[in-house]
């Protein structure tokens, strides 16, 4: 091939990483201009609720959940607590069981289908004008269902997201550490996108919707991306509400963090596929340019990645091109002591961070394929540790984002 082409290829694959991780945040910096909103007050204005809580094999955590949910700052009449078990098989139904009588009912699957089918069923027997979804183990702040229903008085939001942190041990690995840092800047993107227009997707541990903007899913969809797609293409918009915290621990090790990020990417992008109309620019422009930048052309960075790679190798010859490809190369051997390194809990910033970097771009490789190959499985395995959040002296907060 031309020399000439293969500096096109090379500057082309440049420019779409340096916008994906430069170019948008600093574009979203610009474009977001913050209102001051005001909010009823009343709790005549709140809306009848369901704490929709998705649970399979959860026994370590399925009792904190509940208490938790049962000490939240909601009137109790406008509250319906609703676990959803899919199939578990390990004493977690018999432990909601024993607060039937304080108002938590237990809908359970007869045979495990996954959490979008359990979605289904939980939605039919919701009673709530308004839909909030939950994981087992994220443990909310006493005013996060307050605070994320009042945007409702705006009839032009569909849905709202909360603010999911991490929980991090003293002792806590690495790759929660580099989560910790790729989640800011997540929160700080989802804010400005809120601000901007519409934030992208939801998050499974923390989102409300309007009921009748719950479409039934496939086994296979991804509920919490899907169904923000669904209400975006109806003309409502997203909003980020970072008051409304909840608490989760983060993934303990590389490996459980590769593979919940390799099922988000195949099924955010086939809900994408799913969804059609959110593609085209027309439908909601604002929304559209966070969609392509923060999470498409993301999703496919590694392409870019292995691109530019590939491009600057080839033009090896040339000085220039040759101390690029030097620090492309030196970038991975880094990332490939990390990996080396990954079971010790306590790894260099400088080897942690290419390698958590590297391990997110593999991800979203193997998440393209999976996706376009039809690897899509319904069901899930918890990854974060067993134990319920907790707060003590050994213990600190990061924020996350979806």
């Amino acid at each position: 091939m031309d020399t000439a082409l293969f500096q096109f290829i090379f500057w082309l694959a440049a420019a779409v990483i340096a916008y994906v991780y430069i170019g948008y945040p600093l574009l979203l910096a610009i474009l977001a201009r913050p209102c001051k909103k005001v909010f009823p007050q009343s709790s005549d204005n709140l809306p009848f609720v369901t704490l929709l809580i998705s649970a399979y094999n959860e026994r370590n955590v399925i009792e904190d959940k509940i208490k938790n949910s049962l000490a939240l700052d909601y009137p109790r009449n406008w509250f319906h607590i609703l676990v959803i078990s899919d199939c578990s098989d390990d004493g977690t139904d018999d432990i909601v069981l024993r607060y039937a009588q304080q108002g938590v009912q237990l809908v359970r699957s007869s045979e495990r289908l996954g959490k979008t089918e359990g979605l289904n069923l939980g939605v039919k027997h919701a009673s709530g004008d308004t839909l909030i979804f939950s994981d087992a183990n994220a443990m909310y702040q006493a005013d996060a269902i307050r605070l994320l229903v009042r945007h409702f008085c705006d009839p032009a939001v569909g849905y709202v997201v909360g603010n999911a942190r991490y929980l991090e041990s003293s002792s806590q690995s690495a790759s929660a550490e580099s989560e910790g840092l790729y989640w800011k800047l997540e929160t700080w993107m989802k804010e400005k996108e809120s601000e901007f227009g519409s934030v992208v997707g939801g998050d499974g541990a923390i989102y409300a919707i309007r009921r009748e903007l719950y479409s039934p899913l496939r086994s296979t969809d991804i509920n919490d991306f899907l169904n923000p797609l669904q209400i975006i293409v109806q003309g409502y918009r997203g909003v980020y509400e970072p008051s409304a915290i909840c608490f989760e621990e983060a993934g303990d090790t590389f490996e459980k963090e590769f593979r919940r990020k390799v099922r988000i990417v195949s099924r955010s992008l086939n809900a994408v596929r799913r969804v059609p109309r959110v593609l085209l620019p027309w439908t909601q422009p604002r929304h559209w340019l966070s969609l392509l930048s923060h999470k498409i052309l993301r999703w496919f960075a590694p392409v870019s990645l292995l691109v530019l790679l590939a491009a600057n190798l080839s033009l090896w010859s040339r000085p220039f091109f040759r101390f690029t490809a030097c620090l492309q190369l030196a970038f991975y051997f880094l990332a490939v002591i990390g990996w080396v390194s990954r079971s010790r809990v306590a790894i260099p910033r400088f080897l942690s961070l290419p390698h958590y970097f590297c391990l997110v771009n593999a991800a979203s490789l193997l998440g393209i394929f999976n996706c376009f190959s039809g690897s899509l499985t319904p069901t899930w395995q918890t990854i974060r540790q067993g134990t319920a959040p907790h707060s003590d002296e050994s213990v600190r907060l990061v924020k996350r984002g979806s």
